[in-house]
């Protein structure tokens, strides 16, 4: 920095710097960078922009009863194009590289990384794939096992010859009663 500036009033001693002033350089200093970092931004959503429209014609051939994939980006300070829950696209470091990422559940994991849009391409055209044939391999019920039908449990035999045995004395016994009183 500058020697702090002298006052005509009192040559040789230094004039308080204003916190105004101070205030104001830093502003205009913030305002400089968040030009850049908003140009920068700005350059990242064209680009995940440009990679959005080239992955029209794929999710035009995904059929519309699938609904895994909710596509669109996001404006946060990281802009991301988002392919589903767990995967998206951003821009790498140099802001030109394109990082297709997926989060699980032991961190995120890095599945394509490039500067072309084909390749980046292909590696979602491949990623769509496979979450397709995961769900349809969840989608598939495999048969309930039939429950082994069980034979009847055996009744014993026992009670019904019982209950006849009584039975039968029973119609002796009133037979008999009634022979009785017949011949009285």
């Amino acid at each position: 920095m500058s020697e702090p500036e002298t006052s005509g009033t009192h040559p040789g001693q230094p004039r308080p710097v204003r916190l105004r002033d101070a205030l104001l350089r830093a502003r205009i200093e913030a305002a400089d960078r968040t030009g850049v970092v908003v140009d920068l931004r700005d350059a990242e959503v064209a680009r995940l922009e440009i990679l959005n429209d080239a992955l029209d014609p794929l999710f035009a051939q995904v059929p519309d009863r699938i609904d895994l994939f909710d596509r669109g980006i996001s404006q946060g300070d990281t802009p991301r194009l988002w392919i589903d829950v767990v995967a998206h696209i951003v821009m790498g470091r140099d802001k030109r590289m394109y990082r297709f990422v997926q989060d699980t559940r032991f961190g995120r994991i890095v599945l394509a990384e490039s500067h072309d849009t084909t390749v980046i391409v292909e590696a979602v055209t491949d990623y769509v794939a496979r979450r397709m044939v995961e769900r349809e391999h969840a989608m598939v019920v495999p048969p309930e096992p039939k429950p082994a039908v069980a034979p009847p449990p055996r009744r014993s035999r026992l009670w019904p010859f019982v209950f006849g045995f009584v039975l039968g004395a029973a119609a002796l016994f009133g037979l008999a009663v009634l022979a009785a009183l017949r011949s009285w």
